[in-house]
């Protein structure tokens, strides 16, 4: 058995790690115009998805499962046209599907604590944290609709650059075996 070591950290983990909890720190002074442009991102996203599905599919035709390509990527294309008009909504409904996502999360990890003795407090505390911010969110869908999701995107990004600056990128993390 050999010894894996961590690597130290570059320049360039320092930079990007630097760079990105600069960001996340910008969009969380500006969480609503992160949550439409990550609305947008989505739609836009969607939709060339869709396209570009549509059109392989379509060069396709006459193989197996072309149509079911092209069934797919009209459907995308056309979910991507809706999603770009109605951004709005967009927002909307994933604010729900984040709030049910908080709420549930709480109810299996609260369910879980009955069944693991050893875990029970830590999974009581983190169940009980994401229950009430389910709660919170589902009881006030449309104040937290312009915000919520470009909170959630700034704190990612502020988390995923400490973690950059503190333990380096997931590719270097290990040097070779000693």
């Amino acid at each position: 058995m050999s010894d894996v070591q961590p690597a130290s950290k570059s320049l360039g983990d320092w930079i990007l790690g630097g760079l990105l909890v600069v960001v996340g720190l910008v969009l969380l002074g500006n969480a609503t115009f992160a949550t439409a442009v990550s609305v947008l991102f989505i739609a836009w996203m969607t939709f060339i998805s869709g396209v570009v599905t549509l059109v392989f599919s379509l060069v396709r035709v006459g193989t197996d499962g072309s149509w079911t390509g092209v069934l797919g990527g009209g459907l995308m294309t056309a979910l991507g046209l809706v999603m770009l008009r109605n951004s709005a909504a967009v927002a909307f409904t994933l604010t729900l599907v984040a709030g049910t996502m908080f709420f549930m999360v709480g109810v299996a990890r609260l369910a879980v604590a009955g069944q693991v003795p050893e875990l029970r407090v830590p999974l009581i505390i983190s169940g009980g944290v994401s229950l009430v911010l389910g709660l919170i969110v589902l009881f006030n869908v449309f104040t937290f609709t312009p915000t919520l999701l470009g909170v959630l995107l700034g704190i990612q990004v502020l988390v995923e650059g400490l973690s950059i600056l503190v333990m380096g990128r997931a590719a270097r993390a290990y040097s070779q075996p000693v």
